[in-house]
C-alpha cells in the first residue's frame, strides 16, 4: 500500500471516529414531548405505560397517550369494570393537560363506539396523531 493510500485510510478512520463523537444524543431534554403508544389491554402493562407517562408529565414533558390496537378497550366506558383504575388515571392526566388519542380503525375493529369513550379522549386522525408523534424532539415508547 503506497503512502497516499495509507494516508487516505488513516484519514477515513480519523474522520469516522471523530464523527462518532459529535452525533446528537438520544437523551431527552427537560421538556421534550413524550408519545406513549399503548397497544395492550393487559392491565399490568397498561398501568406501566400510563404511570410512566404520568411520571414524565409531572416532570414537565408534554404527554400524549395513543390508545392503539387492544389499548382502545381501555378508553371505553363499556370496559370500566376491568379498566376503572386505568380510566381514572387517564382522566387525571387529561385534567393536568395530557392528551389521550384513540385509533379510529382499532375502535371499529374491536367494536368500541365513539359514544362510549371516556370524556376528553379524542379520536385520532393522520393529522392529529402524526402531529403528536412527529412533534419536534418527541420521544416515543410503546406498551
Amino acid at each position: 500500500m503506497g503512502f497516499n493510500m495509507k494516508f487516505f485510510a488513516y484519514l477515513l478512520l480519523a474522520l469516522s471516529l471523530l464523527g462518532g463523537t459529535v452525533t446528537t444524543s438520544a437523551v431527552a431534554g427537560d421538556t421534550d414531548p413524550l408519545f406513549v403508544n399503548l397497544t395492550t389491554d393487559d392491565p399490568h402493562r397498561a398501568n406501566m405505560g400510563i404511570t410512566f407517562g404520568g411520571n414524565q408529565h409531572d416532570r414537565g414533558h408534554p404527554l400524549t397517550i395513543f390508545l392503539n390496537d387492544k389499548g382502545v378497550l381501555i378508553g371505553s366506558t363499556a370496559n370500566t369494570e376491568k379498566f376503572g383504575a386505568h380510566q381514572k388515571a387517564l382522566a387525571e392526566l387529561m385534567k393536568k393537560g395530557a392528551v389521550v388519542l384513540i385509533c379510529p380503525m382499532c375502535m371499529k375493529h374491536y367494536g368500541v363506539k365513539e359514544a362510549d369513550l371516556l370524556p376528553g379522549v379524542k379520536v385520532g386522525s393522520p393529522e392529529v396523531t402524526g402531529g403528536a408523534l412527529f412533534k419536534d424532539n418527541a420521544k416515543s415508547l410503546t406498551w
